[in-house]
């Protein structure tokens, strides 16, 4: 039964083998038919472009034959039409020089009008001139004489033009118009106006008008004066009460520092004076300090901690001279040893006892002797907090 089954199996194969074969020559012949069905239509093709182009030529050949036939009687027609069209060529070039010739001639004349038109436009610009220059010369005249001789044109023509004779003496005969003593008469007749000056219709109402303002300003002036002695009189006050103030300032300060000095310098000797004490109020303070056993006064040859000292005994005797509810301090001690900075614990002290102190500081000695705290913490999630404590309730827990 399994020989059977492999040799159906190998039959089937072969089956199969021999139909693939087939359809490939199928294919194979449906190819070759195409390509013949292409070469006959190729042919059929050529063969109607044969029969076209035989009938082109046969058309051309006929052409020719009937181009031959009529090419004398053409080419007679063409030279009778080449002659015609010489002599029209002969005719119009003669035309042409007639023409250019008129026109040569027309040009010339019309240079030569365009010259006598420049001429003439040139002329009468220059009477154009002449008679703006006349106008203008009779207009000042006549604004002259009714400025300074109060004439109107009319009465200047009918009583002084060049037809009326010269205004005469009394008891003498008229003379006729002579321009050179005319104009002499004009120009003594001017200096004497001059010398006279002019005449101003409006000189009382001016006259009024200054007088009252005259009047105001002198009222203002009186004002501003006694508004200026007042002035004086109160800046006067105002100096001495501050000369007053500040000299007593001056000398409780100066007291006070006497009394600081010594507590934060033992042994050492301050003092403060006026640089310029007869104007006590442009003058300077000089402050004067020498530390035991040394012969410095000014503060520039101090060290850092002993001006920072002498600056918190300025302040101090400041306070102290004239007290104030509250004080804020910023690391005034920062720069001072044990020792000094015991001394300005005790000077804090003192202060503290008629005003509250505001101090930061890094200085563990001087949180001791504060009655409170406050600080800035960072918490863990990053943000930052106050944080106060008072040393007071903390020492009674």
């Amino acid at each position: 039964l399994l020989e059977a089954l492999e040799g159906a199996r190998e039959h089937e194969m072969r089956a199969r083998l021999e139909v693939e074969t087939l359809r490939e020559r199928v294919r194979a012949g449906q190819a070759r038919v195409q390509q013949l069905e292409r070469q006959r239509e190729r042919e059929a093709a050529a063969a109607a472009e044969a029969a076209r182009r035989a009938v082109i030529r046969r058309r051309q050949r006929q052409v020719a034959a009937d181009v031959a036939a009529t090419l004398p009687a053409v080419l007679d027609s063409v030279d009778r039409s080449v002659s015609a069209a010489r002599l029209e060529l002969a005719e119009a070039e003669s035309a042409r020089s007639a023409v250019t010739s008129e026109l040569s001639a027309v040009r010339a004349d019309e240079a030569a009008v365009r010259e006598r038109l420049a001429g003439l436009t040139e002329s009468v610009h220059g009477l154009e001139l002449q008679m703006h220059e006349k106008r203008l010369h009779v207009t000042s005249i006549l604004d002259r004489a009714r400025s300074e001789l109060s004439l109107e044109e009319d009465i200047l023509v009918s009583e002084y033009g060049p037809d009326q004779p010269i205004p005469a003496d009394d008891g003498e005969e008229p003379v006729a118009f002579d321009r050179a003593s005319q104009r002499k008469r004009l120009q003594d007749a001017e200096r004497k106006l001059a010398q006279l000056g002019r005449v101003n219709p409006l000189a009382l109402e001016e006259f009024a008008a200054l007088e009252q303002r005259h009047t105001f300003l002198t009222e203002q002036l009186a004002d501003l004066t006694s508004t200026r002695k007042d002035l004086v009189t109160i800046i006067e006050d105002l100096d001495e009460r501050m000369q007053t103030i500040f000299l007593a300032a001056f000398d409780d300060t100066r007291t006070a520092f006497d009394e600081v000095f010594p507590i934060l310098f033992p042994g050492g000797s301050g003092s403060l004076s006026l640089t310029d004490p007869d104007n006590p109020l442009t003058t300077g303070i000089e402050v004067a300090v020498r530390p035991v056993g040394k012969k410095i006064e000014r503060l520039s040859l101090l060290s850092g901690g002993e001006r920072s000292l002498a600056a918190v005994a300025l302040l101090t005797a400041i306070f102290k001279a004239r007290p104030s509810p509250f004080y804020i301090l910023d690391e005034v001690e920062a720069a001072l040893d044990d020792a000094n900075l015991g001394r300005l614990l005790g000077v804090f002290e003192q202060l503290r006892a008629s005003s509250q102190l505001i101090v930061i500081t890094h200085q563990k000695r001087t949180m001791e002797i504060a009655d409170a705290l406050y600080g800035v913490s960072m918490r863990q999630d990053g943000v930052s907090a106050v944080v106060g404590q008072r040393i007071a309730d903390r020492a009674a827990s």
